[in-house]
């Protein structure tokens, strides 16, 4: 194979693990479709879901707050307002959604509805979420949710008038990426529920 072709062949030449832990960091020695070879930083902690629990009845949903250590030590936030979210340690997406959902809020979903499944950080990250906006009723809040203990795992949780998000995204005041996403794609396919 002659240098031209090579050119736009982008490649993954060889990968040393730096780090393996909760996530994995791996450099990368790659080869660009121009044809230059870089180091690349690569953390990888597999794929992941989130889901916007909702209640079109009482025009709530459900969201979590516990403390994150990364937005703490970059910016001094000790939390954000986020729709459920979890590693996909299950097969199915869905069946995952579901997992988290009681986990973290105590609540039984039934129906998901598909958003997207999207990568939040191209750039560093071989995360891969899929996202679903999840109806509820007031007789699928079973249990209290907040965690799992043995995962240190200090959850508040909340339910929010959905008006109130729709003016907070609006704002600019949801932070958290996941969360908005699926806060403007409920606004966009059950615009009546925000009224």
């Amino acid at each position: 194979m002659d240098d031209q072709s090579q050119r736009g062949a982008p490649a993954v030449l060889d990968s040393k693990v730096v780090h393996d832990g909760w996530s994995t960091f791996s450099i990368a020695r790659v080869r660009l479709p121009n044809g230059a070879v870089v180091n690349r930083e690569i953390e990888d902690h597999g794929r992941a879901v989130c889901v916007l629990p909702y209640d079109p009845a009482r025009k709530v949903a459900v969201l979590v707050r516990q403390f994150r250590p990364p937005i703490f030590a970059a910016a001094g936030v000790t939390s954000l307002d986020e729709a459920p979210a979890g590693l996909l340690d299950e097969d199915d997406p869905r069946d995952c959604a579901r997992r988290e959902a009681m986990e973290e809020c105590g609540v039984r979903l039934g129906e998901l509805e598909p958003v997207v499944s999207a990568w939040p950080m191209p750039g560093v990250s071989t995360e891969l979420i899929d996202f679903f906006l999840a109806p509820y009723g007031e007789a699928d809040r079973v249990g209290d949710g907040g965690g799992l203990a043995d995962e240190h795992e200090d959850i508040e949780v909340l339910e929010v008038p959905l008006a109130e998000l729709a003016a907070r995204a609006a704002r600019g005041e949801l932070t958290d990426l996941k969360t908005m996403l699926l806060v403007l794609a409920l606004q966009v396919r059950r615009p009546e529920l925000f009224a």
